[in-house]
Parts: C-alpha cells; structure tokens; sequence
C-alpha cells in the first residue's frame, strides 16, 4: 500500500475494518469535529502497521489512544533517520496510550519526540519501556526542553479523604496540595461523566475540540496561616441521575513558568455509584379477562428504574356502576341500553405492544440512521413526556371515566386509558384480599398482588362481569414503601357469567277482574346490574304474543308487573331479564286461567233491554234525518253533484315571472345530457345572457310534457331557491322560461357531470375514462373537499340548510372546480340512493344524520354529517357507503351511534 496519509475524517474511513496496514502511516489533523470519535470508529480495528507510524501537526489530537488495537509496529520500513515511530509539532498532544491497560511493540527503528508541548516526558520514557525502544535512540531524538515544556506534568497522586453519594448528588473531599510556590496553584480542576463499566481513561473521546467530561472549576482552599487552619478541598456534584454510576478524576490547574517547570498532582479515577431512589411508573399497563372471574394483566418497565426493580404491586379494586343508570327507563321508545364490555386485548394490538424498536429487522441488518427531523421530534416528545410526568407527579388527580350510551347490546372492545394515581398504603405480605366500603355503603372487593421478577399476572377470584381499577406499581427495594413509584392504573372488566341472569324460582301470579299480577324474584348475582324485564305471554290458540317491558323501577314498585287482560281464557307467561352484560334466558312457560266474568241469567233481561231499546230509537232518528237531508238537496232541475278541482292552485302557490325571466328565443338547444328529477336535462346556447358574452353554453332543464300544473310551478319554484345565491362554489341559475310551453330552467354547465360519476369514472379498472385520466391526488382530494365545504358555508351564511349533501348532489365544472348542485332536482337519477320510509318521502338514509332520521330534524349539523360522507365517498372514489347492508340496516345501524369506517389507505390529512 506504501504510504497512507490520514489528513481527514474521510481518509479514515477509508481503513474502516483494516487490521494489517501494510505500509505506513502518516497522520496530519488540524482540525474537525468529533475527531477522536471518528477516528476510533474507522482506525480502531487496526492491530498492525508493517512501516512506520508518523504523527505530526495534528492539532485536533489530545491521545493516541484511538489506535486500542495496535499492538505492533513492524518497522519494515524506516523514515530517514531509521525512526519508526515519528511525533512532531503536536500542541495538544497529552497522552500516547492508558499503558496500564496498552501494549505496544516496534520490532525496528527508533523514536523521534520533538515540539509536544504538552506531552510530559513521564509519557515518552514509559512508552521507551513498553515498546522495548530506550536503547535505540540518541540524545537529539527525544528532547526534554520542548516535550512537555508547556503542561502540568503531574508526578504526585491526590488521595480522597471523603466520597458520599445521595440519590441526585456526590460530595467529595480531598488531601489538600500546593507546589514549592503557592502561587502557581491556580485552582482545581473535577472531572466526572458516566461510566456504566469501570474501563474509562482520562482521554476516551477527547480532543482539541472537545471532551465528554463535565468540568468543575474550583478556586484554591485557603492557605494553613497563622488564625487559620488548613481547609480541606472538596465540592459537591449536583443534578446526577439516581443509581448511575460516575467516574471521577480531579486535576491540579497550574500556571507555566519560564524559569522552571512546575510539577502538580492528579487523582486516580473513582467510580462512584448514586443511591436509588423511587423508579418511575410503570408503562403501557394492558388488561384483558379471558373468564368471569379472572383478568391478565400485562405493563412494561418504567423508564427510570432509578435502582434495581425487585418486585411490582398490584392493587385490583371493584368499582361500582353508575348510580344514575338506575333513574332511567329503558322501556322508554328510543331509549338504549348503556354498553359494558369486558376488555379483551385485540391479537395485533398485542403483538404491537410487545414490538420492541430491535425486532422485525434482518438477522444481521442494523436500523437505518435517524434523520434530523426524527431525532429532533424524539427530543421534543421525551421532553413533553418529561414535562407531563412532572406535571401528573405535582398535580396528581384521578379522572372519572367518561361512560358513553351505544346500542342496546353494543360491544367496546378497547381497555380504557392509564392514568397516574398516588400509590395506597403498601400490603405486608405477598397477597391480600379484603372488603372495601364504598360511598354507597355496599361492601367492595379489593385485592392486593406482588409481583416478581416479571411484568405479567393474572389476578384471579374476581366478580362476573364487574368493572375494576387495576393499580401497578414499581418498587425497587424489598421493604421501603417509599421506595416505590406512583401508580399507572387501568380498569378492566371482567367477562360475563353464562347463567348469572337468569330468573331462578317459580312464577307467581294473582288473577284479579281483567288483570293478573305477576311475581317474579330478581336473578341473585346478575351481570353488572338488571335494566329491564322483558314479559311475553298469550292465550291458548293464539299465534302471537303480546309484549310487555318492566323498567326495573316498575319492578321494585310491586316485585312484579300487572298485565292487563281484556279476553278470559288459558294463558302462558314468560320472562326474562335483561343486565348490562345483555340478555339472559327465558323462564319455561307458567300458565294461568282468567275466568270469563258472565252475569246471572234472571237479570240479564233487566240489563239488556233499555240498551236494545235506546239503540232502535237512535236508528229511527238518523234514518229521519236522512230523508230530511235528501229533500233538502232536490234542485228545480234534479240533484246537485259536486266535485274538488284538481289543478286548483291557491295565489301563494303560483310563480310569477321577474327579472330572471329569459326569452324563449335566445335558448337553442344542442344536445341531451340526460333524464333529471322533472324531465330531460339538454346541453344548450343561451344568447345576451351573460354580460359581454353573445353566446354562453348552457345546461337547460325541461319538465315532461305530461306533467300537470302543479308540477311545473314547482319545478320553477324548486329553480327559483338559487336565485338568491352568488357563490363560485355553487352552480349558478343563469334564467327561466315560465312563459308558453315546455317550461325552462338555465343553469350554468357544469362539462364533467356530478361528482359521483366523475370519481367513478377516474377509477383504475373504469371502461369510462377514454382520457385515461389517473386517479386523484391527495391535494386534488383536498382540494375538492375544500371547494364544496366553501359552498356550504356560503349557504350556511344564507341561512339555507341543503339536506341532501351527497357526491351525486356536488357538479364539476370544465376546470375541475366542484360546485354545490341543484337542491332536491336530481333525486330521480340515483333512485337507489334514497328509501322511503314507514310511507313517508324518500330519504338518503345513507347520508344522513342520526338525528335526521330520528326526528326529522335538519341543520347546518347534519349537513356536516352529509359533509363527512361526502369525505369518505372522496376518498373511496364514489363507493357506495355502508356497503352491504340494506337501508333498514343502515337506518337502525345509524341511529344506535354506528359510523363509517375509515377507508383503507386513506391520508390523515382527510
């Protein structure tokens, strides 16, 4: 290889993995950053050189010892003057190696030290002794006057007298020092950084540039005199993280002297480990139950043991349900049942949360280097975790959990979120369990777990389908409570049991006149708490049964229900009870007999006859009121007959022409564009009708030649909604014919059709795309969902609510511009897209609000609903939402709380 010259971090890399150098090697650095720790990464493999080793003018260099791994130097071949290790005109050089833990050997050659002016001779007459040299050179070779000249070359050892560690602070004292001159003392100089392993040198990773010590300057103590006594020098290291271990040097800082070199004094490095103290919490703690009577528990350590973790508390603590869900009636139309689940932990969720940032990376692959932009948002959010932390530590509180009503036996599956809670008394012992009162005086179970040397349990002996909050702690000493964290809790509940809500026992009933009471005893331990008894029963020979829902205030009035029973005859009751955990089974059937309540036969001549007799004389009478009636009815040419007018319309109904009114003979048509809600939708030229322009394309919608009166006036009327709109965002009304036949509305053309079309047709596998046009970007999406929440602000700020914000309701214009379309004029196109229901209009179930369907009510709220539906029909290129289930069940899936989901690769920004 000859000669390599290292004169930079790049000429380094270049021997990256090099172990034999065969040649030599000439090292030149002035400067850099990072220098030493570039250089021990890219040199520090090399353990031979087979010439010689020149060092000189480097600057940036305070030790060789990056070099750890070179052990020989063959000397193959010589610089003139047979010098085999070469050291020049280094003005920071301090250290060669640690030769307590270094050995080197030149087979051949000498050594030549001149101009290291820091470099004390102590360092060259001991590398002479290692590398088997001091009989080779000469008197020129090594000279003392300018090796060392300018340094502090330390020949005595400072001892400590005194090391004390606390959990955040180390104080240390020692043996006091002053040279022949006091004068020369400049102070002191302490040294400490972390050291997880006791292997650290004076110099590791330093360099002219830079060092990864943190330096203590310390003033002199004052002087043993005549009043004073000598004080002992000392300081105290602050700010230290708990259960770390330091190492720490100090140095005597002295001043030079041109007269004479002056000699000062260092301590050997001493490795002092702070004291533990509380560990941060524990993290991410997950709960699932897999039975009635357990839940697995599972958390990762906290991020600060601050000591050794010897064991974890658990604390498991029933919660009671929420009083104010007994006030309610669930027998009420509308009202739904509250949803409790037990928490169970989701396969990918688990395996996410065991994902550790090493795995999923090839066997021998290493993870990408991190960009500035990563590294940068890993500081802010460990300090915004650090922040919050402190925070929860200061401000501790515990959040009441937010219950929300979903469908009447909806499921939610996700484990509620982990909170920081001050820590209870501490158990003795591994495991207790005790009763706990609660507010409401009802007596709850409380459990309390040491866990050791793993972050797993399994907490057993639980209540069937009952809510818990789960407590974990950290603690990293065996016997002091305050040496345990705050608590991370999560709350769980358990699974439901099979039977628990089941009627057990007989049914009672009481049959009184046309009413029975019936009795029932409540299930003993139910899931949770019963909502409502749900009571069927019929008579014999009937193929249906009646229905009948006791809220459980009901029950508690009279330990039953009554029922009403207008027809005498066997029946059947059966009942069942329905708990938070859902419904449990029904009870086999009991029967009971209402007696037909008939009168004695010797009165029932008393009691008839007046009625029959009061019932003939009514009939007389109307029959005479007829006749009469139909006398008076006789005209002088025969009987009157009238009939109502179909096409009547009243004044407020008919529309009158205004200055929108265009005539008939500026409009001609090209060309159909398709069927709209009243009639065919044309292509057309409209003339002088917009400022400056003779000749404007136009869409012109028609009504059927067939339609009646009424319903070309409210076609125009329909038209005439958007004549008080000016918005680029919605399709505008150009004019109306209303004068002769076929009525005409003008609107602006809008080339590419509705949204929904055109979406469709930009799909992948579309047959309509003879463009070939791709499918949208996300900023063309954004941008279309933009232009349409612009136009429903502007009809927002008009006081107009749409009602039908749907992708088929939205046009787009020539340049791609999405407009707001005509209101409730294109609903016979899409006919699919709307239900009708209980009789009533047709409706777009699919993109209305929960309350819409519920109450019939539209604001500018459930035109946001529409809007995100909108959103999602964007996103999806016009699929057709809630696909799968029919309109009833997209009706009743909507109204109990169900929503879309959100599409697949769908961006955050939408």
């Amino acid at each position: 290889m000859g000669l390599k010259m290292v004169d930079s971090v790049t000429a380094a890399q270049a021997l990256r993995g090099c172990t034999v150098l065969n040649g030599s090697m000439d090292i030149n650095l002035r400067g850099g950053n990072n220098i030493a720790a570039e250089l021990e990464a890219n040199l520090g493999q090399l353990e031979e050189i087979t010439g010689f080793l020149k060092v000189r003018r480097s600057y940036a260099l305070v030790s060789l010892s990056f070099l750890r791994n070179l052990r020989v130097i063959r000397g193959d071949t010589l610089m003139d003057g047979g010098y085999s290790f070469y050291a020049h005109d280094n003005q920071n050089l301090r250290q060669l190696w640690d030769w307590t833990q270094h050995n080197l050997s030149i087979l051949q050659g000498r050594m030549f030290f001149q101009l290291n002016a820091k470099l004390c001779m102590s360092e060259i007459r001991k590398m002479e002794e290692v590398t088997g040299t001091r009989d080779r050179h000469t008197k020129n070779n090594i000279v003392s006057k300018t090796n060392g000249d300018q340094a502090s070359c330390e020949n005595q050892e400072l001892r400590f007298t005194q090391v004390r560690a606390t959990h955040d602070k180390i104080m240390i004292k020692w043996e006091p020092f002053w040279p022949p001159d006091f004068r020369d003392l400049l102070g002191f100089m302490v040294f400490y950084k972390e050291a997880p392993y006791p292997n650290v040198t004076e110099f590791d990773g330093q360099d002219a540039c830079g060092s990864n010590w943190v330096i203590i300057d310390l003033d002199p103590p004052a002087r043993a005199t005549e009043g004073n006594i000598q004080q002992q020098p000392g300081t105290l290291i602050l700010a230290l993280k708990p259960w770390t271990q330091y190492a720490i040097m100090v140095k005597t800082q002295l001043s030079a002297s041109d007269e004479h070199q002056v000699l000062g004094a260092k301590s050997k490095i001493t490795y002092v480990r702070t004291e533990a103290t509380k560990p941060s919490v524990p993290l991410d703690p997950i709960s699932s139950s897999n039975s009635s009577y357990q839940i697995l528990l599972k958390w990762k350590p906290p991020t600060d043991p601050n000591g050794n973790i010897t064991h974890y508390l658990v604390y498991c603590q029933q919660q009671p349900e929420a009083s104010e869900l007994y006030k309610f009636d669930y027998c009420q139309k509308g009202m739904k049942l509250p949803s409790r689940v037990p928490t169970q932990v989701d396969s990918d969720e688990e395996a996410k949360w065991n994902q550790t940032e090493d795995e999923g990376q090839g066997g021998r692959c290493c993870a990408c280097p991190k960009t500035e932009k990563q590294l940068k948002k890993e500081a802010e959010d460990s300090e915004y975790r650090k922040t919050f932390e402190n925070y929860i530590h200061n401000e501790v509180f515990l959040l009441k959990s937010t219950r929300q009503r979903r469908s009447a036996m909806g499921v939610a599956n996700e484990t509620q979120p982990s909170f920081v809670t001050k820590p209870p008394t501490l158990p003795e012992g591994y495991a207790t369990r005790g009763p706990d009162n609660d507010e409401d005086g009802v007596e709850r179970t409380k459990i309390q777990l040491t866990v050791f040397s793993k972050e797993s349990t399994v907490i057993s002996g639980l209540r069937h389908f009952t809510s818990y909050k789960i407590d974990v702690l950290a603690c990293n000493h065996p016997t002091n409570p305050s040496r345990c964290s705050l608590a991370a809790f999560v709350s769980a509940r358990t699974m439901p049991e099979d039977k628990a809500d089941d009627i057990v026992g007989p049914i009672s009933y009481d049959v009184s006149e046309y009413s029975v009471h019936i009795k029932w005893l409540e299930p003993k331990a139910p899931n949770g708490m019963i909502i409502l008894y749900e009571v069927n029963y019929k008579r014999l020979g009937d193929t249906e049964e009646l229905h009948h829902c006791v809220s459980r205030k009901m029950y508690q009035q009279s330990e039953g229900c009554r029922l009403r029973v207008v027809h005498p005859g066997n029946y059947t009751v059966r009942i069942r009870a329905t708990s938070l955990a859902g419904n449990g089974s029904w009870t086999d059937p009991t029967h009971f007999y209402v007696q037909d309540l008939r009168v004695d036969p010797s009165n029932l001549l008393i009691i008839i006859g007046p009625v029959i007799f009061m019932v003939l004389l009514i009939l007389v009478a109307a029959g005479g009121f007829v006749m009469f009636r139909k006398k008076q009815t006789q005209g002088p040419s025969g009987p009157l007959y009238t009939s109502s007018n179909p096409e009547y319309l009243s004044a407020a109904d008919m529309y009158e022409p205004d200055d929108w009114e265009v005539g008939r003979d500026k409009i001609n048509i090209l060309r159909e564009l398709g069927q709209g809600s009243f009639g065919m939708v044309y292509e057309g030229i409209a003339k002088d009708i917009v400022k400056g322009e003779p000749e404007t394309h136009v869409a012109v919608k028609t009504v059927n030649e067939s339609a009646s009166l009424r319903e070309r006036i409210e076609f125009l009327n329909e038209a005439s909604v958007m004549k008080g709109f000016t918005c680029h965002h919605v399709v505008r009304l150009m004019g109306v014919v209303s004068k002769g036949q076929p009525t005409l509305v003008v609107m602006e053309l809008m080339t590419h059709g509705d949204l929904k079309s055109y979406l469709r047709c930009l799909r992948p596998d579309s047959e309509n795309n003879p463009t070939g046009r791709p499918p949208p970007t996300l900023r063309e999406m954004v941008q279309m969902t933009a232009e349409i929440a612009d136009g429903m602000a502007y009809l927002n700020a008009k006081k107009f609510v749409h009602r039908d914000l749907a992708a088929r309701n939205c046009m787009v214009a020539q340049d791609f511009t999405v407009k707001i379309g005509d209101f409730g004029m294109t609903r016979d196109i899409y006919e699919t897209d709307y239900y009708r229901k209980g009789g009533k209009g047709l409706l777009p179930v699919r993109w209305m609000a929960p309350e819409s369907l519920k109450d019939g009510v539209f604001t500018a709220h459930s035109d946001c609903w529409s809007f995100g539906v909108v959103l999602w029909e964007i996103s999806t290129l016009a699929e057709q939402p809630y696909q799968g289930l029919s309109n009833e069940q997209v009706l009743k899936f909507v109204m109990d709380g169900g929503y879309l989901d959100r599409p697949d690769n769908c961006a955050d920004r939408l």
